[in-house]
C-alpha cells in the first residue's frame, strides 16, 4: 500500500510537464517510469547530470533506473554518451499508434467541442471529389439534422473539411482545372464555389490561414470551420476536424474567434511533427 501511495503522491507535474522536485519521493519502478517520461522530453538526448537535476533524485538511483531501461531496450546512449529513448520503446509506441483507428483517437476532441459550442463536430477524410465522414458527435442538446452521417459523403468543394484537405493537393489553377475535369462541380447552395478560378482562390487563402471555412456552401443556414488532423502521418493531414454550426446560433466569426481554443482541444493531433515537439517540450 505504501508503494501505491508514494506513486500517487508524486504525480504532480510542473507546468512544463516535468516531474519536478516531488520526484525525490519516487521509489522503485515509479522512479524508472519517471525517468522514462523525462527522456521523452529530450529527442536530442540528455546527460546524466541534467537528468538527475530534473528528476530530483540522487545520481546513483537515476543511473540504476537508466540501466533498467537500457536492459529493456527502452533507453539507449548515443555516441556522445547522452541518453535517449530506445528503439524498442519507439517500436512499441509506433505499433500501438498504427493499431488505433484515427477516428477513435479524435473522438474525445469531437465530444469536447460538441459540448463546448453546442454544435455538431465531425472527423472526415478526403476521397477524390468527396469527403467521407469517419466520426460525428452531436451536442448534448439542440442538435439539428444535417446531411452528414458516419460513412456518408459530401462534395469536397462544398465543405470546409474538403477544401482544407484539397488545398494541400491543388496548388495552381491548372491543378484545380485538371481536378474538375469535364464534370461540372455540383452547386449545393447559391454560395457554392463551382468555377475553377473561384475555387483556386479559396484554396490559396485556406493554405495561407491554415483552416477551412464553409460559409453556407453545403447547406443553407449551416456554416463550418475545419482544422487539419495529423493522426497517421507526422507531416501530412490524415483528415480534418470540423464544427458545423447553425449560422444564426453560432456565426462563422464566433468559430474563427475561438480558433486558439479549438486548437488547444485538438492538441498534438492538430500539429505537424515539428510543432508537436515544441508543444511538448516547451522552451528550455
Amino acid at each position: 500500500m505504501k508503494h501505491t501511495q508514494a506513486f500517487e503522491g508524486s504525480t504532480d507535474l510542473g507546468a512544463d510537464g516535468s516531474t519536478g522536485a516531488d520526484s525525490s519521493r519516487l521509489v522503485g519502478s515509479d522512479r524508472v517510469l519517471a525517468v522514462l517520461r523525462e527522456l521523452a522530453r529530450y529527442p536530442d538526448g540528455v546527460g546524466l547530470e541534467e537528468l538527475t537535476r530534473v528528476i530530483g533524485s540522487p545520481k546513483p538511483t537515476v543511473h540504476r533506473a537508466l540501466g533498467a531501461l537500457r536492459r529493456a531496450g527502452l533507453a539507449d546512449q548515443d555516441v556522445r554518451g547522452r541518453y535517449v529513448l530506445g528503439d524498442e520503446f519507439l517500436r512499441m509506441a509506433f505499433a500501438h499508434h498504427e493499431a488505433r483507428p484515427e477516428h477513435v483517437r479524435i473522438r474525445p476532441a469531437l465530444e469536447a467541442l460538441a459540448h463546448r459550442f453546442g454544435e455538431t463536430s465531425h472527423y472526415a477524410v478526403l476521397d477524390g471529389r468527396e469527403v467521407v465522414y469517419r466520426a460525428k458527435v452531436d451536442p448534448p442538446t439542440g442538435a439539428v439534422r444535417l446531411t452528414s452521417t458516419v460513412g456518408g459523403r459530401n462534395p469536397t468543394h462544398t465543405t470546409a473539411v474538403g477544401k482544407l484537405l484539397l488545398a494541400q493537393q491543388l496548388d495552381t489553377l491548372d491543378d484545380v482545372e485538371a481536378w474538375i475535369g469535364s464534370t461540372p462541380l455540383v452547386r449545393r447552395t447559391p454560395r457554392t464555389l463551382c468555377a475553377a478560378a473561384a475555387l483556386h482562390g479559396e484554396l490559396r487563402i485556406t493554405r495561407e490561414r491554415g483552416y477551412g471555412l464553409d460559409d453556407q456552401e453545403n447547406e443553407t443556414g449551416v456554416n463550418c470551420l475545419s482544422l487539419p488532423v495529423y493522426a497517421t502521418s507526422p507531416t501530412v493531414p490524415s483528415g480534418a476536424l470540423s464544427i458545423s454550426a447553425l449560422a444564426y446560433r453560432t456565426p462563422l466569426d464566433t468559430l474563427v474567434g475561438a480558433l486558439d481554443e479549438i486548437r488547444t482541444v485538438l492538441g498534438p493531433l492538430g500539429e505537424p511533427l515539428g510543432t508537436q515537439h515544441r508543444h511538448v517540450l516547451g522552451p528550455r
